[in-house]
Formats: structure tokens, C-alpha cells, sequence
């Protein structure tokens, strides 16, 4: 990376002119054209500034994801390991509270959260007492009164259905996962099912009985879906499958390899995450992308407006994703 000592050498002036210069301090007496001179290298060695971030402290990081998930799950544990190595950077400090230790653990003095995982409304109200500044990854439970930083899965499982379309499959199948109700808990529509739903019938390729769906994101769920989907159809399987997640996709793969069902050219399969190992998976998982580190630095950036500049207005921000093509469609 280049340094101010670099451009003070190439344009042939002091460090500290070149300092005062990229500062715009006027009081600096420097021709107009040296001025010129220590932009335009600047720009040319690729010369940024050095950000200084404000010391946050007394920040809850809270990683409500349940032990079976956590091990299965590499998109969760992706975003809290990108997350922790960003705080680090960024000058902010962080107490880890996990699911088991429960809300009332959270110090009184705790100045904001960041939050991973399912939430209940007794745990959501508990929060707003501790404080305001909240910000939920993957997830958006109360935008009244929190921020959250989530993928645009709406948009994301369109563009699948619409690709898939546009291949020419007549029927497509979903493979997802519920979305545990704020107050009751119990299984409602996640966001990409109701998305599948409304897209796949517009374009009148939808299938009530090839949608499959588990409140668990694991692997052995997958794999659990995908033998009742060969079980359930037989040769009435649709031609392709949207898959909500990498993980039960790679347990969908196990099972149509163990029957025999030749991926892509009887059943293709479209995912969203592109985790590390959906590229070895066989065959490799055509996916969308999502950007981990974007989603993370975007919760941080929340973060900071809320403690530095004191936003009080609540921000609900959505990530576009970039699919990523393989074999398995």
C-alpha cells in the first residue's frame, strides 16, 4: 500500500506538504501546480487514508444459533467469525453472549447489541430495555425498533425461479426452511418460500406437492427432505429444485445420489449462500452468493452511526446477492 512518504518522493516535497495537501489544508503555502502534482500520484499509487475508528466499547455480540445449527450451519458461523475479525479492526469491543446464557445475562451497562439468530418477543422486549442500539444480522424481527442488515432473498429467489423458467423447466420444486413466529414460536413462511411461491406461479410452474419443508437447517434435514421428495414424487419429480440454503442442499445432493437420479440432467438444483464447500460438493452447487463480509461491515456500519453519530431513526438495509454457476444446473 502506498504511503504519504511515497508521493512525497515521487512529486519531490516534504511529508508533511503532502500530508497538509491530501488534508486540504489551505493555510499550506504549495503551488497549485505541486497541489496537482500530490493528487495525481496519490491516485495513481492507489494512496488511501488511514481511517481512524473511535474506540466502541460495551458492545454485545449475541449468537442466538442452537448447537445442532451452529455445526451444521456454516453460513451462521461464517458471519460471526468475519464479524468478530472486522470489530477488531474497527476498534470495537465486544462480550459474546451465546442462546444458553439467556437475555438477563447481558450487562446493564451494555451500550448496544449485534445480533445472529431467532429471537423471541420476550427477548426482543428485554433487549429494548437494555438499549436501543440494536442491530440484527440475517434477520429483521422488529424494524420498528432495531436495525438489521439482511440478504434481499426476495430478490434473490425471483432471479432462480426466472432462470430456471427461462431454462425451460414446467415444474419446479421448492426445499426450504420455516420461520419461527416472534411471538409464538411456532413454524410460519420464511421470506424465500413466499417469494418461491409468488414467482413460481406467475409463471404457472408451481407444484403444492413438490415444496418440502424443515424447521432445522442442517444437513441431515436435507438429506432427510430430499428421500421424502424421491419417495413422495417418483417420476412426478419436477425438473428442478430452488433450495433455500447450501446446507440442506448438500443433504438433498446425498440422497438423489443415492437413488440414482442424475443431477443435473433429471433434477437440477439452484441454492443461495455459496458457502465454502458448495463448490466440492458432487456435483458442485450452482448458488447465489452471498457477501459475508459486506453484510458484516454493513452491521458495523449501523453500528457506528448509531454510537458516533447518534442516529435514532431505525435503518433496515438489504444486500444483494450474485449467482454463482456450477454444475448442478
Amino acid at each position: 500500500m502506498a504511503t504519504i512518504k511515497d508521493i512525497a518522493k515521487k512529486v519531490g516535497v516534504s511529508n508533511a506538504t503532502v500530508s497538509r495537501v491530501l488534508n486540504h489544508d489551505e493555510g499550506i503555502s504549495v503551488s497549485q501546480e505541486k497541489r496537482e502534482d500530490i493528487f495525481r500520484v496519490a491516485n495513481e499509487l492507489g494512496y488511501k487514508k488511514k481511517v481512524v475508528n473511535p474506540k466502541i466499547e460495551n458492545v454485545a455480540l449475541l449468537y442466538w444459533i442452537c448447537e445442532e445449527e451452529e455445526l451444521q450451519d456454516i453460513y451462521f458461523n461464517a458471519i460471526f467469525s468475519e464479524l468478530i475479525e472486522q470489530c477488531k479492526q474497527k476498534n470495537i469491543s465486544l462480550q459474546l453472549y451465546k442462546k444458553e446464557d439467556g437475555v438477563q445475562a447481558i450487562k446493564k451497562e451494555t451500550n448496544a447489541f449485534i445480533a445472529i439468530g431467532y429471537f423471541n418477543r420476550k427477548e426482543l422486549d428485554y433487549l429494548q430495555r437494555v438499549t436501543s442500539n440494536g442491530i440484527f444480522i440475517d434477520s429483521a424481527p422488529d424494524e420498528k425498533y432495531f436495525d438489521s442488515v439482511r440478504p434481499n432473498l426476495n430478490s434473490i429467489v425471483t432471479q432462480i425461479v426466472d432462470y430456471l423458467v427461462e431454462k425451460e423447466h414446467q415444474k419446479i420444486g421448492f426445499i426450504g426452511c420455516s420461520d419461527p413466529d416472534i411471538e409464538t414460536s411456532r413454524p410460519t413462511i420464511d421470506i424465500r418460500e413466499s417469494s418461491f411461491t409468488q414467482r413460481a406461479n406467475y409463471h404457472s410452474v408451481y407444484d403444492e406437492k413438490a415444496i418440502f419443508i424443515t424447521d432445522q437447517v442442517t444437513v441431515a434435514q436435507g438429506y432427510r427432505l430430499g428421500q421424502l421428495a424421491i419417495e413422495k414424487l417418483g417420476d412426478e419429480l419436477p425438473t428442478a429444485f430452488c433450495v433455500a440454503s447450501d446446507t440442506l442442499a448438500i443433504g438433498v445432493l446425498q440422497a438423489f445420489h443415492e437413488a440414482k437420479i442424475d443431477v443435473p440432467s433429471r433434477v437440477a438444483f439452484f441454492s443461495i449462500n455459496d458457502t465454502n464447500v458448495s463448490q466440492y460438493v458432487s456435483p458442485p452447487l450452482t448458488t447465489f452468493h452471498i457477501d459475508i463480509p459486506l453484510l458484516c461491515e454493513s452491521a458495523i456500519d449501523l453500528l457506528q452511526e448509531r454510537m458516533i453519530k447518534g442516529r435514532q431513526i431505525t435503518k433496515t438495509v438489504s444486500i444483494n446477492g450474485v449467482p454463482v454457476f456450477r454444475k448442478s444446473c
